[in-house]
């Protein structure tokens, strides 16, 4: 039997879609070794803060080196900014799963309370990480856009938990996002702050203001 050939605009199209195949194994190969890296990197920038941490520092602190670093990051920006984005994608899911997780608006203020208190304590240097960053981007414009997309994803969640209560509830939000999200960023950095400082008790004050808070965002009379 004689085999038909296939046409050369098929030929193309197979050769087109192997190459996107082992183009796309290399981006996420690449991908990979760069949330590798930022994970290896995260103890060292949270100990030692942005000012103080080059590309250097975190290959002497890690198994990788300087070279390897550098590779995969242009600079220390590409680095820390990578970083704090893939720690904070993290967190955000705890809360949206505490929010899937909720049946009552009790039960919501309850998690979502317990779990600030806990992060705050297991976590603080990377939390003060983020802060340090988000400061730094008010002198160094550099930082800006990759600190408003992670403010903004963590603005989003904290929205998530204030309408979710609100439905649970039956009442609604007498703010608006962005006010929300001031409003427990705020109580959130001065318990860091508090607990940074020695305050063993600053955790659990933060707990309690969170499940006093929430319920005040909302109107007076129920829906």
């Amino acid at each position: 039997m004689t085999q038909i050939a296939e046409s050369p605009v098929a030929e193309t199209r197979a050769a087109e879609t192997k190459a996107d195949r082992i183009s796309r194994r290399q981006v996420d190969k690449f991908a990979e070794r760069r949330a590798q890296l930022a994970d290896a990197a995260l103890k060292t920038l949270s100990e030692l803060g942005y000012a103080r941490t080059s590309l250097r520092d975190i290959a002497q602190n890690s198994e990788f080196s300087h070279g390897v670093l550098h590779y995969y990051f242009a600079d220390k920006v590409d680095l820390i900014t990578h970083c704090v984005k893939q720690y904070k994608a993290v967190c955000i899911t705890r809360y949206d799963q505490i929010v899937a997780d909720a049946t009552t608006a009790p039960g919501l203020i309850s998690g979502f309370a317990a779990g600030l208190s806990a992060t705050l304590v297991e976590e603080a240097p990377l939390h003060r990480l983020w802060y340090d960053l988000r400061n730094q981007s008010m002198f160094e414009s550099s930082y800006r856009a990759d600190v408003a997309e992670i403010d903004a994803s963590l603005r989003n969640m904290i929205w998530r938990i204030v309408t979710r209560y609100a439905e649970l509830s039956g009442r609604t939000a007498e703010v608006n996002p962005d006010e929300a999200y001031a409003v427990f960023d705020g109580l959130f950095q001065h318990a860091l702050w508090q607990h940074l400082a020695g305050n063993v008790q600053a955790a659990g004050a933060m707990e309690d203001g969170v499940a006093k808070l929430l319920p005040r965002l909302m109107a007076a009379t129920p829906v």
